[in-house]
């Protein structure tokens, strides 16, 4: 019975496919032949030139050659475009290995049975469900996972302007001297710890005020005695109807300091109008104020619809016992929204790291200050990565931190997902 497995898999081992006409599966023996002559056709004779080109970066950007008497402009190596063929061969290269392995694995499962005297024309060993997944797999590697592998290894160059940008000029691998500058040189590390910290003061306020908003609402809405509910409804998930994109240019335009409807209204009565969004602490204060007119119904209509969960009988108990309406909510509603959006609040929080619309449709990441690199008043992150990539082409330092960006999210995901209530009973379950 042993014998039999481990001499498929041997055979598997020494040409993808031998294993496969072992177990007499000729088709799909075939089918492993087939594939494993193109993985030797690409590995030996295609890949191996982009990857060292991957390695390299090149040895000569655009430059000019004498032919003669005259100058010619001679197209030479790409370093970025060298990069993508170079992660896309080892992406390839990682698919022959994979497709090996599992060939190797089929024919040692299909061996066993065999020996247990089943029919291998017969044997259901999992293939068509691995067929199924084969186009969604390879659009994954190739179209979310070689993006990522990309912009994690322009973190390690020095892929920036204005001395390494191709195709005139080469770029070349550095390390982690672009994490060593973010971190030490003044220009950068003020920068980046000043954003972060706003970043993280915004992230938590934007969530907590979207989060408590829309449970007072709700809570509001849902009040015995208030007539039409429905009517209330509509009004306050108006705000979340209308796109994003029109709602932050409209309200732009209603926090102008000089021609904003706001300020004119305050200077009819009398009073001098603020710098909604010329001023860095206004500025805060309105981005954070707006964020609350767009998420809070989102909460709300989460909240309402939780509120119809909870059973009466705990309401009429606590009732009968003389419970007050503040110790109800403490003891009955708020643990039953808690258990039921805790997930929700996580997801809201990371969200709110990642909340690009609202800072730069509404602001700009501004106002325009001397003692950040690059970046303004209200820039988080995200916005500072965007415009560090966009409009002043430093590549390499985005990139750097949109990696610090993700090991962030990922851990305070992590951190607090596994200390809710609902993570912990449902792991109980299991």
């Amino acid at each position: 019975m042993k014998g039999t497995a481990v001499t498929a898999g041997w055979l598997s081992a020494l040409c993808m496919g031998l294993g496969q006409w072992y177990n007499r599966q000729y088709k799909k023996g075939v089918l492993y032949v087939l594939l494993h002559a193109v993985g030797l056709y690409l590995t030996f004779a295609v890949l191996p030139s982009y990857l060292k080109g991957l390695i390299s970066l090149g040895d000569k950007g655009v430059h000019l050659e004498k032919v003669g008497k005259i100058s010619k402009l001679v197209t030479g190596d790409h370093s970025i475009f060298m990069m993508i063929h170079g992660v896309l061969a080892a992406l390839v290269l990682l698919v022959y290995v994979l497709l090996y392995v599992l060939n190797i694995r089929d024919a040692v499962l299909v061996g066993r049975r065999r020996a247990e005297g089943k029919d291998p024309e017969r044997l259901d060993n999992g293939i068509f469900p691995w067929m199924l997944l084969t186009i969604p797999f390879l659009g994954v590697l190739f179209f979310t996972v070689m993006p990522i592998v990309f912009t994690s290894l322009i973190a390690f160059t020095n892929y920036s302007s204005p001395n390494h940008i191709p195709a005139k000029n080469l770029v070349d691998w550095t390390g982690f001297t672009t994490f060593h500058n973010l971190f030490n040189m003044s220009g950068w590390s003020d920068t980046f710890f000043s954003v972060l910290i706003w970043t993280i003061i915004w992230a938590i306020l934007a969530t907590i005020t979207c989060y408590f908003g829309g449970i007072l609402v709700a809570l509001l809405i849902n009040q015995q005695g208030i007539k039409f509910k429905g009517m209330w409804r509509t009004l306050f998930i108006i705000p979340y109807a209308i796109p994003q994109f029109v709602s932050l240019l409209i309200m732009r335009n209603l926090l102008n300091e000089q021609f904003g409807p706001i300020n004119q209204y305050f200077r009819a009565f009398g009073l001098g109008g603020l710098p909604w969004l010329n001023d860095p602490f206004w500025a805060k204060v309105s981005v954070i104020v707006v964020n609350m007119w767009i998420g809070i119904p989102v909460s709300m209509v989460l909240v309402m619809g939780i509120l119809t969960t909870i059973p009466k009988d705990l309401y009429e108990a606590a009732d009968v016992d003389g419970a007050s309406p503040w110790m109800k909510f403490r003891n009955i509603t708020m643990p039953y929204i808690l258990f039921a959006t805790a997930p929700l609040l996580i997801s809201q929080f990371v969200g709110n790291i990642n909340n690009f619309n609202v800072i730069y449709l509404l602001t700009g990441g501004g106002p325009a200050t001397i003692k950040f690199n690059n970046a303004g008043e209200t820039d988080l992150l995200v916005t500072w990565l965007f415009k560090l990539t966009i409009d002043f082409k430093q590549y390499n330092i985005a990139a750097a931190i949109a990696i610090l960006i993700f090991i962030f999210v990922a851990t305070m995901s992590i951190i607090l997902f596994t200390r809710t209530k609902s993570y912990k009973e449902e792991d109980m379950i299991q």
